[in-house]
């Protein structure tokens, strides 16, 4: 059964990253994916594959980016449903809300609360962060540039020995609405 997924690379086209989307698309297209498209220059392919397994397909892609480029590029892959799930789960008003003020970070793996417990989220407020199913969801009224509870979630001891990659949540909703097509 072929299915429809979103690729989010993580950190690329900053800090000497680059990863031009013309040769991503192409990359995609050797490894027999279909319908290939990106969002943005900041790491988002559309792809159908007819494999199942999104931890093969990420490591697969992570392995000719590497190849391709001459850096790591860490990949989490998500089917439509699970993108579609994700905002149907959000805590937040979304579709009161600019996109800045809402982002949404990916996880490779379902990720424990006790992670998180030594944050004191009162401190952060209005800042908020929820946990849902391999994602944590942000709000930050002010946008994330500024932002205190960002840089705290930010910290490599709350990520460690996870692949973490945040998007805005007018990306998420730009990837729902490519992996529905």
């Amino acid at each position: 059964m072929t299915t429809t997924y979103a690729a989010l690379l993580r950190g690329i086209n900053v800090g000497g990253k680059q990863v031009p989307m013309a040769e991503l698309r192409t990359l995609m297209e050797g490894l027999g994916h279909g319908a290939v498209r990106t969002y943005l220059q900041s790491g988002n392919a559309v792809f159908t594959s007819d494999e199942a397994d999104e931890q093969k397909l990420a490591a697969e892609l992570e392995r000719v980016l590497e190849k391709q480029f001459g850096f790591p590029v860490a990949c989490l892959v998500r089917d439509g449903e699970y993108l579609r799930a994700v905002s149907s789960a959000c805590p937040f008003p979304a579709a009161t809300l600019q996109g800045k003020q809402l982002h949404a970070t990916f996880f490779s793996e379902p990720v424990e609360p006790s992670r998180f417990e030594a944050l004191d989220q009162e401190s952060y407020l209005p800042e908020e962060f929820r946990l849902g199913d391999r994602v944590l969801y942000l709000y930050v009224p002010n946008g994330l540039g500024r932002s205190p509870l960002a840089e705290a979630l930010n910290r490599p001891a709350l990520t460690k020995g996870l692949t973490a990659t945040s998007r805005n949540w007018n990306t998420v909703a730009k990837l729902i609405e490519l992996t529905a097509t």
